[in-house]
């Protein structure tokens, strides 16, 4: 096995390819898109990039499909499976990075009466997305993907809380820099 710097994105790939059994860079794109997106982006040409960086090291293998189109699929080498169960196993903490482009545009000056109903309204969509999934499909996902889902709800809610406390304080800001 070469030596490989794996990354979440590595295991992302690692994990995708793990539940489906095989799949090409497309399949694993797509089950992202449907799974794991919400709360874990990778844009599409990383995970074609990791794909090839992961079948170098020698943590993938190509498999040629013999039905249909005999497109190239990938599935887990042993040495693959071990660093997926690896990281899998390892409790290391690692800080989240928001990302949220309301926190930003706030923090140098925003104001919050133009920011706070959209962002409102955006959370609040996003809730009844991951209560409905919750409803239609909740028994099921796996015990983890329910915490998984579980998060997504809560961190929207905690959205939706903030949110409205950014709205409600308001009337106690000064005009930002520029305004009349």
């Amino acid at each position: 096995m070469a030596d490989v710097r794996l990354t979440t994105s590595s295991y992302l790939v690692l994990g995708i390819i793990d539940k489906l059994g095989e799949a090409s860079a497309y399949d694993v794109k797509v089950e992202a898109a449907a799974t794991v997106a919400p709360f874990w982006s990778v844009p599409h040409a990383q995970v074609y990039a990791q794909c090839e960086r992961l079948l170098a090291a020698g943590l993938l293998a190509q498999v040629r499909q013999e039905s249909g189109r005999n497109r190239r699929v990938l599935a887990l080498t042993e040495q693959g499976r071990t660093a997926l169960r690896a990281w899998l196993g390892d409790p290391e903490f690692v800080p989240v990075e928001a990302r949220e482009r309301g926190i930003l545009k706030l923090w140098f000056g925003g104001r919050p009466q133009v920011l706070a109903p959209a962002q409102l309204e955006a959370h609040r969509g996003t809730l009844r997305s991951y209560a409905e999934l919750a409803e239609e499909v909740g028994e099921l996902l796996t015990p983890g993907q329910r915490e998984a889902l579980e998060f997504g709800i809560r961190y929207e809610q905690m959205m939706l809380d903030f949110w409205t406390w950014v709205r409600s304080r308001e009337d106690l800001r000064a005009p930002a820099a520029g305004d009349s």
